[in-house]
């Protein structure tokens, strides 16, 4: 099987560049939501009032340059004549944006579609023929969402196959509204040739209580008469002949055989025309005539599926007839939301479970196939498809999303780890100074933050806390946590500078040292420490670990070059005494994140 691919950086970026046209099975994106709270602010948010009330909404994405382009790009008119295997722009996308401009205005809510619109199309490029699209979204803009991919996909001969309905919470109760307890999934295919595999939920005890009836031979059997193997008003054709003593045509119905019967015969039954298959389920039983109902009567056994098959609305609740059939509870468990203490739980703030992801990669993949998640956030998407023997590539614009699901797929997999790693093609992070420096001196303020993550989770091998603060954050850019003694918790704090340290960095980091309680402080800079910093560093002291007969310097500087490995000595990392190998919360065996935290 190819390599799995894992990438740092913009998805529009990597999509374009670095994911061949189709060559994804099945695409799953939990993108950044536009959240409800300045949802009403977005349409005419020019004035300074409207503005400043949207501002969180605005900090991610605001009518700047790069949505200027955005548009300018979508709207060149000479996209529309691609060429075979490029990105295929239809005249409905431009046109629905241009139409967009005018009744929305060129603000947040713009920006945001034009930057979903623009990665929409390079999935629908990447996808084979045969390919699966599910965009994950809420209610406050699925409905522009739905227009950008219905002009996209159904405009190049694809499908609008469901709109899913996840209950993802069990309660909201607002003043004036309904709660909003659910978030939608649209589903697309790209052409009308797609793979789909039937995926059930078992069947409840009380349906099976009252349906089925145990037989002398121990199967359970379910036996419908009525009007189930017919259809509303007559029609010419076998779908209308008297079959047996039944005449369709004299209560104006027709033969409608259920499809349910498909997957129990054998493949040439799907090409019998209705009076055919009605002979071929009589024959195996599975269609009776007692002599005096109305109708031929539909027969079922229990046994011959696992379950019922799963509809559009996917809630985790106790069902009303009773307790699931031959499972533990009357509830659908795939899909059941995390809780604050959930042992799923990464600390994710839009984390998914995994079983809402197994149901859409089993519906739509068979192991060996391509599973693409484009915001890939802590991974679950990626961790789901590895357990399914699916291939995966999974893009994210922050490097805490990747230290995360590094250290998720290492804690999920500890002895096969080295193997894993191997398989996993990671491009976008640092492998040198010279790259690591690049990313330090970046101009976009998305991705200001990136050098400091990059550089306290390497150094600390994926075990450290970011301070995700904006702006001010008190000189501490990471946590690290090591046990002093039973139930204590000792802290180590880190400062990180793109340029040479100087004393009075030192100097501050021991001063917020003291401030947060903290044992330690780390400097990560680009040079090595000078005779004043060395003098910084001794005037802090020792500390001497309760439990252990070792000393280290209460201060410490690392450099940059430091974290790579060389040929004359290894890659310098974090030796704290009793590390806390849980200071950043690992999935359990099944279980991990999902939803996309807004880009930075």
């Amino acid at each position: 099987m190819p390599q799995n691919e894992l990438y740092y950086g913009d998805n529009l970026d990597v999509l374009r560049r670095k994911i061949a046209s189709e060559s994804v099975d099945l695409c799953y994106i939990d993108p950044p939501f536009n959240s409800k709270r300045n949802y009403f602010q977005i349409y005419n948010n020019q004035g300074s009032e409207d503005a400043a009330q949207a501002q969180a909404f605005v900090d991610t994405w605001n009518w700047g340059d790069e949505a200027a382009e955005g548009l300018e790009y979508i709207l060149d008119i000479e996209r529309l004549h691609g060429h075979v295997g490029q990105t295929q722009w239809t005249e409905q996308t431009v046109e629905l944006i241009r139409g967009l401009e005018k009744v929305l205005g060129r603000g947040s809510l713009l920006a945001y579609l034009i930057h979903m619109t623009l990665r929409i199309v390079e999935i629908h490029r990447v996808l084979k023929p045969t390919g699966s699209f599910y965009l994950h979204c809420d209610p406050t803009a699925s409905h522009y969402l739905k227009l950008v991919v219905d002009a996209v996909f159904c405009g190049q001969g694809g499908l609008f196959q469901n709109e899913i309905i996840w209950k993802r919470t069990g309660h909201h109760s607002p003043r004036s509204s309904f709660g909003p307890v659910h978030d939608t999934i649209f589903y697309y295919t790209k052409s009308q040739q797609f793979l789909f595999n039937i995926v059930r939920k078992p069947y409840m005890k009380g349906h099976v209580d009252t349906r089925y009836k145990r037989q002398a031979d121990g199967r359970y059997k379910f036996s419908s008469g009525g009007n189930v193997l017919t259809g509303a008003g007559w029609t010419e054709g076998p779908s209308g002949e008297v079959w047996r003593r039944f005449d369709p045509k004299r209560t104006n119905r027709h033969w409608a055989v259920p499809s349910f019967y498909d997957e129990l015969m054998p493949p040439e039954y799907k090409q019998l025309n209705s009076i055919q298959k009605l002979d071929a389920l009589f024959e195996q039983g599975l269609v009776e005539d007692d002599g005096k109902s109305a109708w031929p009567i539909m027969v079922r056994y229990l046994d011959e599926r696992d379950g019922t098959a799963i509809n559009d609305v996917w809630a985790y609740q106790a069902y009303t007839e009773g307790v699931v059939f031959g499972t533990k509870g009357g509830i659908d468990e795939d899909v059941k939301p995390l809780g604050p203490t959930d042992p799923e739980r990464l600390g994710y703030p839009t984390q998914k479970p995994e079983g809402l992801l197994e149901r859409i990669i089993k519906a739509s993949s068979n192991e060996g196939d391509t599973v693409l998640d484009a915001y890939c956030g802590c991974g679950t998407t990626v961790a789901v498809a590895q357990r399914l023997n699916r291939r995966w590539i999974g893009i994210d614009i922050t490097y805490q999303s990747i230290s995360l699901i590094l250290k998720r797929m290492e804690d999920r997999y500890k002895d096969d780890w080295p193997a894993i790693e191997a398989s996993i093609k990671l491009d976008g992070v640092p492998r040198d100074l010279e790259s690591a420096m690049a990313l330090a001196n970046r101009k976009d303020d998305k991705t200001r933050k990136e050098f400091e993550k990059w550089a306290i989770l390497t150094y600390s091998k994926n075990q450290a806390r970011i301070n995700e603060k904006k702006g001010a954050d008190g000189g501490i850019d990471g946590i690290a946590y090591f046990l002093k003694d039973k139930g204590e918790n000792g802290k180590a704090i880190f400062q990180v500078k793109s340029r040479p340290g100087t004393r009075a960095d030192l100097a501050t980091l021991n001063s917020d040292r003291i401030r947060e309680k903290a044992e330690f402080g780390f400097l990560i800079c680009t040079s090595l420490p000078t005779k004043p910093m060395r003098d910084e560093i001794a005037a802090a002291g020792k500390y001497k670990h309760p439990l252990l007969d070792r000393e280290d310097d209460r201060l410490q500087v690392v450099t940059v070059a430091e974290l790579f490995e060389r040929p004359d000595r290894p890659a310098v990392r974090l030796n704290l005494p009793m590390a806390r190998s849980d200071a950043v919360k690992s999935a359990a065996a099944k279980g991990d994140e999902d939803k996309q935290m807004d880009l930075l």
